[in-house]
């Protein structure tokens, strides 16, 4: 591997959604907001989307850490059918469903476990709402607040969204007993347009949609993720690899660091300090999901035109 070429600790571009290399783009910075402000707001429902490799998984996590930030107690919970992730706090208990592609009462088991609701074995719908009922109620006495984040919001059955906004319902005088935030590619727009689910969409009061990062984002972006990794130099991108890398995943975080990733393998073979627009662009030879760099060809394209323009107006004039 490049680490020891390069003097790195660890490899900057895994696909993993670490929060250590979280990095604050315009998008990023303001989709966190977003939902920092509507979750101490005490907001119902709450809704992020972002294309495919966009990081709203990243986000996720950031948002849960930065909600909890400088509580010590985390609690991992399984269960059969998916993994999940609950971290209680004084101020607020939050739970984080990774696969809510869960039937009701498979969706409310889940839930159930995320907040520690004591429940037969084999409760039935009706068992496991009053269960939920009285634990998030005995929250709120507490003075605390419940909050679940679901990811891959879009693959949830419809069903499942109508039990998730029955159980909103639940409020004080002041605020809702339940907190929903929905994590979902954009065909999560689409779910949510089925008349079925209406009043579900209508309680949606803060949203955003996650974008990749801009132009000028990205080189800041590849050397924030190389520092974390234990770089020490100026830069390992040169600017026609930024611009190329740029060109070619549209600023999509996951793309990004598929192909910075090879890049870095390829300058390493080449004993090069640099990585450079060549690395980037065999780099991404076997990279199906990236765009093909149409810029040289357009140029030469746009020049054939110009020539071919000029000489036809040299015929006319003669």
């Amino acid at each position: 591997m490049y680490l020891q070429h390069f003097g790195l600790r660890e490899t900057p571009f895994n696909l993993t959604p670490d929060t250590s290399f979280f990095f604050a783009c315009s998008s990023y910075q303001e989709a966190l907001n977003t939902l920092l402000v509507a979750a101490r707001n005490g907001e119902g429902f709450i809704k992020i989307t972002g294309e495919v490799g966009n990081g709203k998984t990243l986000l996720c996590r950031k948002f849960l850490a930065t909600l909890n930030q400088g509580q010590p107690s985390t609690t991992l919970i399984g269960t059969r059918d998916q993994a999940t992730a609950a971290v209680t706090t004084p101020s607020f208990m939050t739970a984080y469903i990774p696969n809510p592609y869960l039937e009701p009462i498979s969706l409310l088991q889940a839930l159930a476990e995320e907040f520690r609701v004591p429940l037969e074995k084999n409760a039935d719908q009706h068992q496991l709402l009053k269960g939920l009922t009285n634990a998030l109620l005995e929250c709120a006495r507490n003075g605390q607040r419940a909050l679940v984040c679901l990811d891959e919001a879009q693959a949830m059955p419809l069903e499942s969204m109508e039990v998730l906004r029955l159980l909103t319902n639940l409020e004080t005088e002041k605020r809702k007993l339940l907190q929903v935030v929905l994590f979902g590619q954009p065909e999560l727009d689409e779910r949510l347009r089925h008349n079925s689910i209406r009043q579900l969409r209508q309680r949606i009061s803060f949203q955003h949609n996650l974008q990749g990062l801009r132009k000028n984002e990205l080189e800041r972006y590849l050397r924030h993720r190389l520092t974390v990794a234990g770089f020490a130099g100026e830069t390992l991108f040169s600017a026609g690899a930024v611009g190329k890398l740029h060109r070619i995943t549209g600023g999509t975080p996951r793309l990004v660091n598929i192909v910075a990733h090879k890049a870095l393998m390829l300058a390493f073979s080449d004993g090069k300090q640099q990585v450079s627009a060549g690395h980037i662009r065999d780099a991404s030879a076997d990279t199906p999901e990236v765009r093909r760099d149409w810029l040289p060809w357009a140029v030469a394209l746009t020049g054939t035109v110009v020539i071919v323009s000029l000489g036809v107006v040299g015929l006319v004039l003669q």
